[in-house]
């Protein structure tokens, strides 16, 4: 059963969801982890490609759009099934996928923005209801 870590962002900017799903990318991909970020729409999936690309000037993360290459150790995904990726899923949509179980880690990013805020509030009840380990992580800064 998967561990869920819920990062309340001291953001109401949804950008910020973004910004942080590239650090948290960064870091579990030099951990080894290969990483599913289920993005929720076209826009917001092509916004993270540019900045996975320019986030940092000395970092490269070996990602690719999921239908593309589904092997990308770092792959965006929209309503796809995520391949044979199950360490870490990092969920930008607004609802939890139907696929979450099969990660060990799932990341849900959270911003004071009311439909976001009120989306991952859904999410927590899910992922309660079902007896997922639930660990939540209040950031002063991004």
């Amino acid at each position: 059963m998967p561990q869920v870590d819920f990062y309340i962002l001291p953001s109401a900017d949804p950008a910020a969801r973004l910004d942080f799903a590239c650090k948290l990318t960064e870091k579990a991909w030099r951990l080894g982890r290969r990483i599913y970020l289920h993005c929720q729409d076209a826009p917001q999936r092509e916004t993270l490609d540019a900045r996975l690309w320019s986030f940092k000037s000395e970092a490269f993360l070996p990602h690719g759009l999921f239908e593309e290459d589904a092997d990308a150790p770092i792959a965006l995904g929209l309503g796809d099934a995520p391949g044979s990726h199950r360490d870490l899923l990092i969920n930008l949509a607004l609802s939890v996928p139907s696929f979450c179980a099969r990660f060990e880690r799932i990341a849900e990013l959270v911003v004071s923005e009311p439909v976001i805020r009120q989306a991952t509030r859904a999410s927590y009840r899910f992922y309660r209801e079902r007896g997922y380990a639930l660990q939540d992580h209040r950031l002063s800064r991004i």
